[in-house]
């Protein structure tokens, strides 16, 4: 097999720190002499292009990269961030490494390299972890922080990521009939959802219950009723 015939993958994930919705982790890859047309589309950080722009360069990059992607749901990220065996970064790592095996077996074991954005502070014992999980042993890893800004195939997983998990959270509005905002902490319509709504069962597998933004308020309102005892 010719080195140039080999393809490089990318992992990045949309929507680690949202209270509301699945975190999105995609693996794309592409042939490393085809690399440089990523750039030709646009590719870049998907956090510095609009939603637009995204959806746009997207059209084009699904005919030029071959990827998977999983959706991981709040109760599955509650589990793993309250559990005392794992924590939020191993989730990724092992839906990431299944993404990677399934997409590797479908190109025929022909990925040779992989670029991962890294989540951990420690990008060596993440690479470790990682790399247990992972059937080709012939892989050649690089563990690094902020990988989407600075390679182009871990640019264009981070937009195939965001643009699902944006189009989920679309999905799921029309189905409510509700407008939650972005699902971030931050934001004002995100925050008023809470506060209104994080005690209805229609909307409790929305919410990521282990984030202290959503605990705050729970307590908060838990502490009232008892207060008016």
């Amino acid at each position: 097999m010719q080195e140039d015939m080999t393809f490089i993958a990318g992992i990045d994930e949309a929507g680690r720190g949202p209270l509301i919705g699945p975190l999105v982790i995609c693996v794309a890859a592409i042939r490393e002499e085809q690399q440089e047309s990523l750039r030709e589309l646009g590719v870049k950080d998907s956090k510095l292009l609009s939603e637009k722009q995204r959806e746009e360069i997207l059209k084009f990059l699904e005919h030029k990269v071959r990827y998977e992607l999983v959706m991981i749901q709040p109760a599955e990220i509650d589990e793993a961030v309250l559990s005392k065996t794992t924590n939020l970064n191993w989730l990724e790592a092992d839906h990431g490494a299944n993404l990677l095996n399934k997409l590797d077996v479908k190109l025929d074991g022909e990925i040779s390299r992989v670029i991962i954005d890294c989540p951990s502070n420690n990008p060596k014992a993440y690479e470790t972890y990682f790399k247990k999980r992972v059937d080709n042993d012939e892989m050649v890893f690089q563990v690094e922080h902020k990988a989407d800004l600075n390679h182009l195939i871990v640019g264009a997983a981070s937009i195939i990521a965001k643009v699902a998990r944006e189009k989920e959270l679309e999905k799921i509005k029309r189905k409510l009939k509700i407008d939650f905002g972005s699902g971030y902490p931050g934001d004002p319509k995100t925050k008023k959802f809470l506060e209104e709504n994080h005690k209805k069962k229609e909307f409790q597998h929305l919410f990521r219950k282990s984030w202290a933004t959503y605990t705050a308020v729970a307590d908060k309102k838990n502490q009232s009723k008892l207060d008016g005892f």
